[in-house]
């Protein structure tokens, strides 16, 4: 399945005693990369979603599902750029697997985006499944809630959703029950990233190690439960939009960072909260075993306490989420009455049904666990019935139990015992009692297992009666851990509540990145910076200053800062007030692209491009070293025509922060409105550099590149070689130097 295969697991269709000729065989299940639903097979804080994309005539839609939790959205796209936000939309699920219809299959830039860059195994799904006619029963049928937030361009989602559920349908061929409520959104509903942004941002996993630790995520993900690992990643690929919702949520964190009591006791709580998703999901999809019927009645045991630890938080979020976890007391108590405390692996052993729930399971396990006693037992009457002293009730594979009598006394024997085998020294019979006795003991075995997996499977549906209430549950109680990492977060960091509103403005009073200040070695202190924006006269922020000295550091904290403040959480800051952003654009650092033939500045000259097509005013541009891949006047040429468009207010007039080293563009301070100069502020002590990580007003003087080649380790000659050159250029002949190169 890593490698992309698809498998099909072939089982009996029936009993091979009773067969007859060839047992009868039959596919019961196709396994593809993004239909996994064992445990052992996925990352237990991630999602693993397939998607379903189809073609319409002027846009595309879009369905995505996890069938592990039972989570399924669908969304359509139309209008000029619907190609670059269905790509944004597949990057923020990832999924493992994807089928297109034929219009969407022809489309080779779309299958290499899945491809390439999200490693995603593309299916043909052709277009019969994808025609709105057939997937609109499938749609109706199997989903209990969600059509009637279907958005106006509810074809494309339609066709999407009931696309998949045929595939599902089609390689599943079990019960999808639990995939019940679809979930439809349009845009403007959340902000909305590009895959460069989520990878340069380092939202969820590093740029270059690809791991977790010095991510955002590894900041902010103190979650306990498997359920609020997966949603802390869902709330961080998709920020919200409405400053109504955003402080709903951040009412919920404020009241748990101010009740530190409050706080623990719920942490300890939510880390014996099983993973109530999947485990349903299993139970429905019928691969459950006891341990999961156990874990899950585990889980929903510790919702009472949970609720009862919520009830003095005064936010309207948190109560609302309380009143959905409903631990199903009724369910509870069968499960417990009905499963030991630690059930084996398999349901096909048996041993896991409790003593005293089942009276026909106790008297079967009676005889198997009694069964020697009992042949004690008819030994003892029979020598007493028949006088036969020298006689003993015995075993073997072949003729299965038998009573042997010495040939001295064989004339005791009663009539009715028929002679099984003749030895040396005795006689073996077999009496009616005692084959009784040999089927009751030979079949105890079968049956109790068989008795235990029928009151398993009826235990599964009655788990399955309540599917709906315990997928509720589940979501309440990520939510809750969501909001609660959020709030340990916010109090061992010193983070602040921003005031999340409609209005233009972006201020932060001393902000740091929420990373760095993390991976700081002991003892080193974060440089705080400000940051105050607007669609004024503080539009765009020129920020000069020599390589190393925090540039980057300090643009990537000001979007990060936005994004958690979007998300819900509290931000590093003293205060912070953010309107809010729709989308932020990273435009930072490049590299070739050999597989499809482009430079590191084609690559750059790609993602502008996009950036000053789809941004709009209320967007937030990282634009770090424009221009920088060409020569040097092309280059400052391109830097200031993106600069001066995306001040123009008629044009753009996006909020910017732009990093150059092109010190020419700093004239642009009072020639174009808006536009505001800042440097990393740096000292110069004889030949050495100190970067003070402060930003101030002003442009820099210079670019310190020789010093910071330097602190790189370059070898002294060549630094002694540069700086003789850097004199001769600056002397004003603007000729490099004559004579070769002397390193001495």
């Amino acid at each position: 399945i890593a490698k992309g295969y698809k498998v099909a697991i072939c089982e009996q269709m029936e009993d091979p005693a009773l067969a007859k000729g060839l047992v009868d065989r039959d596919i019961i299940r196709i396994v593809t990369p993004g239909t996994v639903i064992d445990a052992s097979m996925l990352e237990e804080g991630k999602n693993n979603f397939i998607a379903a994309v189809c073609r319409t005539g002027s846009g595309a839609g879009a369905c995505f599902c996890d069938i592990s939790t039972g989570e399924v959205s669908a969304t359509a796209f139309s209008g000029r750029d619907w190609q670059e936000h269905l790509f944004n939309e597949l990057g923020r699920f990832a999924p493992r697997e994807a089928v297109l219809d034929t219009a969407a299959w022809e489309d080779v830039e779309l299958r290499e985006f899945l491809r390439l860059r999200l490693d995603c195994r593309c299916e043909n799904g052709g277009e019969a499944r994808f025609r709105y006619e057939a997937a609109l029963p499938l749609v109706q049928k199997q989903f209990r809630t969600g059509l009637d937030s279907l958005p106006p361009e509810e074809q494309a989602c339609v066709q999407c959703a009931g696309g998949l559920l045929s595939y599902l349908y089609e390689t599943q061929k079990t019960d999808l029950s639990h995939i019940a409520a679809l979930t439809c959104y349009t845009a403007g509903q959340f902000m909305e990233l590009d895959l460069n942004a989520r990878q340069t941002l380092e939202l969820t996993e590093t740029l270059r190690g690809k791991e977790k630790k010095g991510s955002l995520l590894w900041v902010l993900d103190k979650t306990r439960t498997a359920m609020g690992r997966r949603l802390i990643r869902g709330w961080m690929e998709r920020p919200l939009l409405s400053p109504v919702q955003i402080n709903r949520r951040q009412q919920a964190v404020s009241d748990l960072v101010e009740d530190i009591i409050t706080r623990e006791e719920v942490v300890l709580c939510l880390k014996e909260i099983t993973d109530l998703e999947r485990l349903i999901g299993r139970v429905v999809y019928g691969t459950a075993g006891g341990r999961d019927l156990a874990a899950l009645s585990a889980g929903l045991g510790r919702l009472p306490r949970l609720r009862e630890l919520l009830e003095g938080c005064p936010s309207a979020l948190i109560q609302s989420l309380r009143r959905e976890m409903d631990d199903l007391p009724q369910l509870r108590a069968l499960l417990s009455s009905a499963l030991v405390d630690e059930p084996p692996f398999s349901v096909r052993e048996g041993k896991f049904i409790r003593p005293g729930y089942s009276e026909e399971v106790d008297r079967l396990r009676n005889v198997i666990d009694h069964g020697a006693e009992m042949l004690a037992d008819l030994e003892t009457r029979t020598k007493e019935q028949t006088g036969i002293k020298n006689m003993k009730v015995s075993y073997n594979k072949v003729f299965g139990y038998y009573i042997e009598v010495a040939k001295s006394q064989t004339g005791l024997v009663p009539p009715d015992w028929a002679r099984k085998q003749t030895t040396v020294n005795a006689e073996r019979y077999i009496s009616q009692e005692l084959k009784d006795l040999e089927h009751t003991i030979l079949s105890a075995q079968d049956k109790v297992v068989a008795l235990e997996y029928q009151l398993f499977c009826q235990l599964k549906e009655q788990t399955c009666a309540h599917v709906a209430q315990i997928q509720k549950a589940a979501a309440a109680v990520a939510q809750v851990d969501v909001l609660t990492s959020f709030a340990v977060v916010a109090a061992v960091n010193g983070y602040c509540m921003p005031q999340v509103d409609g209005s233009d403005s972006l201020s932060i009073s001393e902000g740091r990145h929420p990373v760095v200040e993390k991976v700081l070695p002991a003892g080193t202190p974060f440089v705080p910076n400000d940051t105050h924006m607007d669609s004024g006269e503080d539009l765009c922020a020129i920020i000069t200053g020599p390589n190393m000295a925090g540039k980057s550091t300090y643009m990537r904290q000001v979007a990060l800062i936005v994004l958690m403040a979007q998300m819900g959480s509290f931000v590093p800051a003293r205060s912070a007030r953010i309107g809010v952003v729709d989308r932020v654009f990273t435009r930072i650092g490049a590299s070739d692209d050999l597989s499809s033939g482009q430079s590191t500045f084609m690559v750059e000259m790609n993602e502008v491009a996009g950036l000053l097509k789809n941004a709009t005013a209320r967007s937030l541009l990282i634009l770090d070293e424009i221009g920088r891949g060409t020569s040097t006047y092309d280059g400052m040429a391109i830097a200031r025509a993106v600069l001066e468009y995306c001040a123009d207010r008629k044009r753009l007039g996006a909020k910017t922060l732009f990093a150059t080293h092109y010190h020419e563009l700093t004239a642009l301070e009072g020639e174009i409105p808006g536009v505001k100069n800042y440097n990393i502020a740096a000292k110069k002590r004889g030949n050495d550099l100190i970067f003070l990580r402060k930003i101030v007003r002003g442009g820099a003087d210079q670019s310190y590149g020789i010093e910071v080649a330097k602190l790189a380790g370059v070898p002294d000659r060549v630094i002694r070689r540069a700086r003789t050159i850097l004199e001769e250029l600056e002397s004003g002949s603007g000729v490099l130097p004559a004579g070769g190169p002397s390193y001495t």
